[in-house]
């Protein structure tokens, strides 16, 4: 069965045990990396996950917490010896940006440099993300401050659902996109635009029909300006206000079956 490896579950400002939120999918036949915190090439290789075992990957969006490590990644793995494509996945206003911030360290003059290839993918709900052995991935417009994407990814050998709703407040398509998962890795940031609670994550969770519900994206510094004014424990308990399922909080490095 597949699993989820959390490498950064925090918020946009991590502290020395969370990171900024990424994770990889674990699957038969290789592993596929969502977003790209600080510093992915230390996190895979601290969670065991050779570098050169990642041929795609998933870009919800362009902010630095969830691509300030792609330049340093893709730069990593090129000094690393890595020469195999590399396949990028993300809305057209995230590539695009992406291309211009290489361009700035004027990567197209690194010899030797293994290919890239960019799929930029469109706009709206229930779009082809990826489609390979082990997963099948589509994308589902956030309500975010940026174009947004989240994610609907199916298990091809279980057919079990993970439905991942990165950053966003609620919305319609991010609704319908979690409509019979097993798992919801969901965002608690706090409520707000751009933005849920864990209290609302509990309330999609139960309106769906989850089994189980993992919260990520949270502001692990207490008193931050953001800051739900929750501990990790009151997040749960809000998350199970509305949702009978299982409720647990994504950490660094735990990893889980969808």
């Amino acid at each position: 069965m597949a699993k989820v490896k959390i490498l950064g579950s925090a918020y946009a400002t991590p502290n020395t045990k969370h990171e900024n939120t990424h994770f990889a999918l674990q699957g038969s036949h290789g592993n596929i990396l969502v977003d790209c915190g600080a510093n992915p090439t230390v996190r895979l290789e601290t969670a065991g996950i050779l570098f050169d075992s990642i041929d795609h990957v998933i870009f919800t969006h362009f902010h630095p917490d969830h691509v300030g490590g792609a330049p340093l990644m893709l730069m990593n793995m090129w000094l690393m010896g890595r020469t195999k494509l590399l396949n990028l996945y993300g809305l057209e206003h995230c590539l695009r940006n992406l291309q211009q911030l290489m361009e700035m360290y004027s990567w197209k003059l690194w010899p030797n440099f293994y290919p890239v290839d960019w799929h930029v993918v469109p706009d709206g709900e229930n779009q082809l993300v990826y489609a390979g052995e082990d997963f099948h991935i589509t994308g589902w417009p956030a309500t975010h401050f940026v174009p947004t994407m989240g994610l609907r990814i199916r298990d091809k050998s279980s057919g079990r659902v993970l439905a991942y709703t990165c950053d966003g407040s609620p919305c319609d398509s991010i609704s319908r996109m979690a409509a019979g998962a097993n798992t919801l890795l969901h965002e608690a940031a706090g409520e707000g635009f751009g933005h849920c609670s864990a209290l609302q994550a509990g309330q999609l969770a139960g309106r769906v029909g989850a089994e189980a519900l993992y919260l990520i994206h949270y502001d692990v510094h207490a008193g931050a300006p953001r800051n739900s004014g929750q501990t990790e424990a009151e997040m749960i308990t809000s998350a199970r206000i509305h949702f009978g399922g299982r409720v647990e909080l994504a950490e660094d490095f735990g990893e889980f079956e969808i």
